[in-house]
């Protein structure tokens, strides 16, 4: 029988080995502001930005699972030289849920914006390493593509990410890739919001444990 304690226990073991001096997660996102703010103090590029994400967005300005899922998959749809199943309405979800600094459900503006932004440096990452132009990252590329783009894991956190991320071959499609990021990223970013005293070390309760985990 499975224990809590033996499964985190062999998820101690996993990442104990971390240097959190060596991870280079995005900055958050900013927090959410008044229009009339925006409208005074944003720069040329993200007046143009918002632009497009108003015809994006529609009228709530917010951007739900169903929508992202809709404009990743219509904006990769022109990209033949990555290889992808689509990105699925359960990935979008999980990119909502962990992007979501407000937690209303969607993304608003610059929710989006560090997305898309981190999203167009995954995908630079992505096909630099895709050495064989084959449309995919093959296991033996995967650990220089995730520390290019900021994460150097260990051995058995590569294996783990492998089997959950990858295809009976160890290759890992676009979405999938971008999905992992997403989800590494914030888990990051979490992580040292916890970490008050910058020892690399958290202490949480089983509450906190499952809002972080279950929402995500």
């Amino acid at each position: 029988m499975f224990t809590v304690k033996g499964i985190l226990g062999g998820l101690v073991k996993v990442v104990g080995q971390l240097d959190p001096a060596m991870f280079m997660p995005s900055d958050p996102p900013p927090p959410r502001r008044p229009v009339q703010y925006a409208e005074h103090n944003e720069s040329d590029e993200d007046r143009q930005f918002r632009t497009v994400f108003q015809k994006l967005a529609g009228d709530d300005m917010e951007v739900s699972p169903a929508e992202l899922m809709n404009i990743l998959n219509r904006i990769i749809g022109k990209h033949a030289d990555l290889k992808t199943d689509g990105f699925s309405i359960e990935s979008c979800r999980s990119m909502v849920a962990v992007m979501d600094s407000d937690s209303t459900g969607k993304l608003g503006f610059h929710e989006f914006k560090h997305l898309w932004n981190n999203i167009k440096k995954w995908q630079g990452v992505y096909k630099s390493y895709d050495a064989d132009g084959s449309g995919v990252i093959g296991a033996d590329e995967l650990p220089s593509a995730f520390e290019a783009a900021g994460f150097p894991l260990n051995d058995h956190l590569y294996q783990m990410i492998i089997r959950r991320y990858s295809d009976e071959n160890g290759n890992m499609d676009f979405d999938n890739y971008v999905g992992c990021l997403v989800r590494l990223d914030a888990m990051w970013r979490a992580f040292k919001t916890l970490d008050k005293d910058s020892n690399g070390t958290i202490k949480v309760n089983i509450q906190e444990w499952l809002q972080l985990t279950m929402y995500s």
